[in-house]
């Protein structure tokens, strides 16, 4: 399945969340749990269980455009400066939408000859990542 058709959504109140246009890229959701040794000393090889799962740095890419009260980049840039923990939802074009929390924060790109200018909002979690499989 390609990544076309994806949709980040936010909201700060209330249960509708309000797309964010010109997302570009998305990163890999999911995460790594750390390796916990609990071997014991009666123990003949290495025992480990899973602790808590780090789901590492969450990066998405806009298009910069900034011509709207609305824009995406005015919005979460006003959000990072806050420092407001916001609910996010990730919807791939199967319907499958992934929910978490995270206080974000935005990062203008450079630029070039025939360069296009982006935008990267970063994300510190502060909730696990929820899969949401499509209803059939």
């Amino acid at each position: 399945m390609l990544a076309n058709g994806s949709k980040l959504g936010y909201k700060t109140t209330g249960t509708t969340y309000s797309d964010l246009t010109g997302l570009k890229e998305i990163p890999e959701l999911g995460g790594e749990p750390e390796k916990v040794d609990v071997t014991t000393l009666a123990d003949t090889a290495k025992q480990y269980e899973y602790g808590i799962t780090d789901y590492g740095d969450l990066e998405f890419k806009f298009k910069y455009e900034n011509t709207s009260t609305s824009s995406p980049y005015r919005v979460l840039r006003e959000l990072a400066k806050n420092k407001t923990k916001i609910d996010f939802q990730l919807t791939l074009k199967d319907g499958t939408k992934f929910s978490w929390s995270a206080i974000p924060n935005v990062k203008l790109g450079g630029g070039g000859v025939n360069g296009a200018i982006d935008f990267t909002l970063t994300m510190a979690l502060q909730s696990e990542i929820v899969p949401t499989d499509p209803t059939v």
